[in-house]
């Protein structure tokens, strides 16, 4: 078989940048899925203007695997973005882990539930060399195209280096990476080792750092490609902090391509950000915990807004930090893009 394709809309959209948040997981209190309000947090990321959703993945949390979830959650998704979306391009993202025969397996349930790619988490195979990684990769690449993925090592992550990141855009299936190490020297290395390949430009890069969305949205990356000397760009994010907040962050990234085209105004306004991103994130994603309350953080802030009903997750040892509820509530007061989300999700149809 050959690499996977994606549809000419979808790529140009990818190509472009666009958000899209990593899709959380709705539960009850005996922690059961929630239908109707896994349903109503796929259209309020249509609704927010969001480009795609990422499902199956870290803030989905991995276990929806071992809970036999991970079919119930792309389904639901991929059918509700598919109505609410209407005719425009709507990217679909599955996540995949663990040894190969699993992430193939994933794979083809996504491309049978209509997904377009498939990011491949890092996660899933212990001790494996480079070789062994870039060998999933191909072969999850013959069934749908990849989007690679730099994960930090406080959630499972590893050390990948440039030169992982170059021989996996040299893979034709390859469609954009994810730099997600929350490390400024880790991430150069993924955007010099992609721009390294004869592929390079044709892999899109998407942040995932959360501690630094908006520095990687505007920061032009002079790196050297097999030609020369060349400029790389984050084209948007593929984020857990974007499952929170959604149509800020559509409008921050509106801000950042203006800004990219001359629009100083468009620049000032994405600066001003800058702060108060990390900020919110450092709330969201208990950094002073150790990041032991990010899934339930990032629930956190969706039950203020009535999205779910409760922060439970799939590990009952799993919570809000101490305090960290207190610090969800202070950024939402200091920072005034995070307080007008709530006047737009209470216009929504409830769930």
């Amino acid at each position: 078989m050959g690499a996977a394709t994606l549809p000419p809309d979808a790529a140009a959209l990818l190509r472009r940048g666009t958000v899209i948040p990593a899709h959380p997981l709705a539960l009850r209190a005996d922690r059961t899925l929630d239908e109707d309000r896994q349903r109503a947090l796929t259209r309020y990321y249509t609704a927010a203007g969001a480009g795609g959703v990422a499902v199956g993945v870290h803030t989905t949390q991995f276990a929806v695997r071992d809970h036999g979830l991970l079919r119930a959650v792309l389904q639901l998704a991929a059918e509700e973005a598919e109505q609410a979306a209407g005719a425009r391009p709507f990217l679909r993202i599955a996540g995949a882990c663990g040894p190969v025969d699993q992430a193939v397996r994933e794979a083809l349930l996504a491309r049978d539930l209509g997904y377009h790619a498939v990011l491949v988490s890092p996660a899933g195979l212990p001790g494996a060399d480079l070789d062994a990684l870039l060998d999933r990769t191909a072969a999850v690449g013959e069934i749908l195209p990849v989007v690679g993925f730099y994960l930090q090592e406080a959630v499972g992550g590893r050390y990948l280096p440039r030169a992982y990141w170059r021989r996996l855009a040299d893979q034709e299936s390859t469609v954009a990476v994810k730099a997600a190490p929350f490390d400024r020297y880790r991430t150069l290395e993924l955007v010099q080792g992609t721009a390294e390949s004869d592929r390079g430009d044709e892999v899109a890069l998407y942040t995932g750092n959360d501690d630094a969305i908006v520095s990687d949205l505007l920061t032009p990356y002079h790196v050297t490609g097999p030609r020369g000397p060349v400029v790389r760009h984050f084209a948007g994010g593929l984020l857990g902090h974007w499952a929170v907040w959604t149509r800020s962050a559509v409008r921050l990234l509106a801000d950042v391509h203006a800004a990219r085209d001359g629009d100083r105004a468009a620049r000032e306004r994405a600066e001003a950000r800058l702060a108060g991103d990390t900020d919110a994130n450092a709330a969201v994603y208990d950094v002073r915990g150790g990041f032991a309350g990010c899934i339930a953080g990032v629930h956190e802030v969706l039950r203020r807004q009535g999205l779910l009903a409760g922060t439970w997750c799939l590990d009952p040892a799993e919570g809000l930090s101490p305090g960290q509820a207190d610090e969800i509530a202070r950024v939402h007061t200091a920072h005034p893009w995070l307080r007008e989300e709530d006047a737009f999700i209470g216009a929504l149809p409830t769930p």
